[in-house]
């Protein structure tokens, strides 16, 4: 009998001995075939020698200082190749240890932002229905997944929501995608002066949707209109690429296909690409400096956060990221971790639809021989 709060609490799952590549095995020596990459997780493939070397290496060096009190060289490293590979002004990284975790500092950042600009009554999120931010509060309140957030619901913030930009379930026929694109943004505005811009901290949104509606893209449009309502009202643009991040819907961030900069970006899954949970935030500069010539702090942190074996293997996953399937980051869409080319020289998951790539001018990228698992 297991002592592990499963997930499923009737039956224990497999247990998974060695993985290599795309195939993890149990302890009776079945193969399973890891297409989806965990949850959209392991976009190397298991076992990747550069990712191992980073991550031994680390610990022999330093396998763990507090944040409180130190920094380290791999947290350094990670966070100046973020930055310098994000577009604009996105120059500031704060490491945490998932995708939730990021979610809730994304959060809390963008609250203490106004409220040391003297507006501590923007208290408000507005988000969309059919979206999946996190199992956090924090984040699941402003998620849309409902199965998710019924039976916690009385312990969640309230947060106004709209519809999603679903253009394959929502456009009405005779509905041409500009219209359908237009009345989504109108639904936003009427939101926004619903609430009232003053009381709204920013709009919480995936910019490829993922795990509540599946792969869905937004329409063309559809986040320069988000933006220019956020620019417009006052309002910080939140964009969670969790999922669809690092280069798994052609560039590194899936934002930069629809020509917006927003204020901060959440990350996590194929930032570590498994080998370690590690989650991150990029906030722009005028969000850091704002705390910086306020209090001098972020009121946040968390044990684990900047962890030095975390650090060094997402580093080493992005180091092979760039070196091996992106040939241009910001400059071109090529194909680069669409679905993240893998162990065995195809994809081992893929997070944006076909749609989403073709309009990212996707083909097969040009690469270095790859490395095979033994």
């Amino acid at each position: 009998m297991s002592h592990i709060i499963h997930r499923n609490l009737r039956r224990a799952p497999p247990v998974a001995a060695r993985a290599a590549g795309l195939t993890v095995y149990d302890n009776h020596g079945r193969a399973y075939l890891d297409a989806s990459g965990g949850a959209a997780v392991s976009s190397l493939g298991h076992g990747h020698p550069d990712v191992l070397a980073a991550m031994h290496a680390q610990i022999d060096r330093c396998a763990y200082a507090h944040t409180a009190f130190f920094t380290c060289d791999a947290a350094e490293e990670l966070a100046d190749r973020l930055a310098n590979d994000a577009p604009g002004d996105l120059d500031h990284v704060y490491l945490v240890s998932g995708g939730s975790e990021a979610m809730e500092t994304a959060l809390k950042l963008a609250r203490q932002y106004w409220l040391e600009a003297g507006q501590p009554q923007r208290a408000t999120f507005i988000a969309r229905r059919q979206s999946y931010h996190g199992n956090t509060l924090g984040a699941l309140a402003v998620g849309g997944n409902e199965w998710r957030r019924a039976p916690f619901a009385p312990l969640l913030i309230d947060v106004p929501r709209i519809d999603p930009c679903y253009e394959y379930r929502g456009r009405a026929d005779g509905q041409t995608t500009d219209d359908y694109t237009a009345a989504l943004l109108r639904q936003l505005e009427d939101t926004i002066l619903r609430t009232g811009p003053r009381n709204v901290i920013g709009f919480v949104a995936e910019t490829v949707v993922g795990a509540t509606a599946g792969a869905v893209p937004p329409t063309p449009g559809y986040f320069r209109g988000v933006r220019r309502l956020c620019d417009q009202y006052g309002l910080l643009l939140i964009l969670d690429e969790v999922m669809c991040g690092m280069g798994r819907c052609g560039t590194l961030y899936a934002f930069e296909q629809e020509g917006v900069l927003p204020d901060l970006v959440v990350l996590g899954k194929g930032l570590g690409a498994g080998y370690q949970p590690i989650g991150a935030v990029l906030a722009r500069a005028h969000i850091v400096g704002r705390l910086r010539d306020g209090s001098g702090a972020f009121q946040h942190g968390h044990t684990y956060m900047g962890h030095p074996v975390a650090a060094a293997a997402a580093l080493a996953v992005q180091k092979v990221i760039q070196r091996d399937t992106f040939a241009e980051h910001r400059t071109s869409a090529t194909c680069a971790a669409a679905a993240c080319w893998s162990a065995s020289n195809w994809c081992a998951t893929a997070s944006a639809s076909s749609r989403s790539r073709r309009r990212a001018g996707c083909t097969r990228p040009s690469r270095r021989k790859p490395w095979r698992a033994a």
